[in-house]
């Protein structure tokens, strides 16, 4: 489960994305907003909850989301086929579309 934090910034110029999902830890932006789309997006395939707190740091809002994509060619097991075989069918798949003659 990815956790996330919106939390006004001390100089007044929008809002701090914190998580440890996320590559650099922290990001900036100027609305709650954003930030919450953001965070919703880049967590689409696991469990993710936004916490959104004030200016002193009271919790005013929470956002839970359920994972949406959680299919064997997103998330690969041991006994199933990994995103590269899905990569290569439909790339065989369009190459046969591409060059079969037309109707």
């Amino acid at each position: 489960m990815h956790a996330y934090e919106v939390r006004h910034r001390k100089d007044h110029r929008g809002v701090d994305l914190i998580s440890d999902a996320l590559p650099f830890g922290r990001l900036w932006y100027a609305q709650v907003s954003h930030t919450i789309g953001y965070a919703e997006f880049y967590s689409r395939s696991r469990d993710a909850v936004i916490r959104v707190y004030d200016d002193s740091g009271n919790l005013i809002e929470t956002h839970e989301q359920a994972g949406e994509f959680k299919g064997p060619a997103l998330l690969p097991t041991n006994a199933s086929p990994g995103p590269m075989l899905t990569g290569i069918a439909l790339a065989r798949r369009l190459g046969d579309h591409l060059t079969s003659p037309k109707l």
